[in-house]
């Protein structure tokens, strides 16, 4: 028989049976269906007076509001850089506490020097990856947007989608970059009707999709062998012994 058709009836030695778990379809049936609204926080990346990120936000939250979405904005004035206080500090509490609240996210950034801005990355560095024994964006869908003031470019929402996978969040496969953003809004921040402005309406309504779909499984989605693995206590002294904290 041919090795590459042989079945692989060899067995898992390496497998723990207790944390080993077969997805099925009978994981995913909701008991009890959400009956809000579903929640989202949009974050932009720009302070400027007349930011094009801050209008692509706000057009992004009229749709899902009108689309029957929750929206809260937060608004980075004010916000410390990473490290330079402590988490305590008032608008830190209030992105996390955003954050906890929410079921998706809309992230929004300008281009500049060819990637995201320190406004946008500062804000995402601000949320753990975990926090005790929560973790403020793992499960949540997510979109990604930005705006160019030059020719169309691709590289913030490139750098969104890394920063979304590494946060653990379920980043939607569509997305919006608008190029040359000096000729695509108003002079009331409105943007014009035109492909740039549909494509924004495909991502906040495939991100709405994403977010019925996904915001009543999250936490079996994004439920790990290996964090299953990690959560027992005998595993967890052995992690504390490796790195010195105990003895074995």
């Amino acid at each position: 028989m041919d090795k590459l058709a042989r079945p692989f009836t060899d067995g898992l030695p390496n497998l723990s049976a207790a944390h080993f778990e077969t997805p099925t379809a009978a994981h995913l049936q909701v008991a009890q269906p959400f009956v809000h609204a579903p929640r989202f926080l949009i974050l932009y990346g720009s302070l400027r007076e007349r930011s094009f990120s801050r209008f692509l936000a706000y057009e992004a939250a009229r749709l899902l509001e009108a689309m029957g979405g929750e929206v809260r904005i937060f608004h980075a004035d004010g916000l410390p850089l990473p490290d330079d206080t402590t988490a305590d500090h008032p608008k830190v509490q209030e992105l996390r506490n955003l954050s906890l609240w929410s079921e998706g996210h809309v992230w929004v950034s300008p281009e500049r020097h060819g990637n995201l801005t320190g406004v946008i990355k500062s804000q995402i560095d601000w949320l753990p990856l975990s926090e005790g024994s929560v973790r403020p964006t793992q499960g949540r869908t997510l979109a990604v947007m930005q705006v160019s003031g030059g020719s169309q470019s691709f590289n913030a929402v490139n750098g969104l989608r890394l920063l979304g996978r590494w946060m653990r969040m379920i980043t939607i496969p569509n997305q919006s970059s608008v190029p040359m953003a000096y000729k695509e809004f108003d002079d009331a921040g409105r943007m014009k009707p035109g492909p740039l402005y549909d494509r924004v309406v495909d991502v906040c309504e495939e991100l709405m999709k994403f977010t019925l779909l996904t915001r009543e499984r999250s936490d079996y989605l994004v439920d790990r062998y290996s964090e299953r693995q990690e959560r027992e206590p005998e595993r967890l002294r052995a992690v504390a012994a490796d790195i010195g904290f105990v003895k074995r």
